[in-house]
């Protein structure tokens, strides 16, 4: 594959949020953006935030300890948005997925989400659907199988919450769902050699 070209990634910036619950692919779909050599976030800020804590506390987040994790992945996800300023870039995640993770663990909006959601918006919101199995048993996603799908859900009201139409991009192979996301956004498909 060779990249979609350096036009699109100069100029004012445009951001673009790939998100979804648990096993919807977003690695996969993050890998083939990097591949089309398009700026993209790396590894999802939550996990390694998530991580930091766990080993800090020496147990999995209980819901009291919830509000401080939010604030920091909060505090993350501005950090990569404030340092993007031209052209186009990608994100694992966005802001607004706060409010479903927080709803999912019993919690509301807090004032510093809401505040973020307002002052810093996306372009475009684009929603991978659920693939049809959870592979990865080393994540230290929350959720077990059977509440995969709420997660996600979640994660989309959290969206609509924030005032985003998101655009949904079906389950497929990586470079399929890459080649309908920049179908929708406009942007020149990757060239792949044959």
């Amino acid at each position: 594959m060779t990249g979609i070209g350096k036009g699109i990634t100069a100029g004012p910036p445009r951001r673009f949020v790939i998100t979804g619950g648990p096993s919807a692919g977003k690695e996969a779909v993050l890998d083939e953006i990097a591949r089309a050599q398009l700026p993209c976030s790396g590894e999802e800020a939550a996990r390694e935030i998530y991580r930091r804590h766990r080993a800090r506390l020496g147990r999995h987040l209980h819901r009291e300890d919830r509000r401080e994790y939010s604030r920091a992945v909060l505090a993350a996800f501005v950090a990569e948005y404030l340092g993007h300023t031209d052209g186009i870039r990608f994100y694992n995640r966005g802001i607004p997925d706060g409010y479903g993770w927080d709803r999912f663990f019993g919690l509301e909006p807090y004032a510093e989400l809401e505040d973020a959601n307002k002052l810093y918006r996306y372009d475009a919101v684009l929603v991978l659907d659920p693939l049809d199995t959870f592979e990865d048993e080393y994540d230290v996603v929350w959720a077990q199988d059977r509440e995969i799908r709420r997660v996600h859900e979640l994660i989309v009201q959290g969206y609509y919450d924030a005032g985003y139409s998101p655009i949904y991009i079906p389950a497929d192979a990586p470079a399929e769902r890459l080649d309908l996301i920049c179908a929708n956004l406009r942007l020149p498909r990757p060239l792949r050699e044959e």
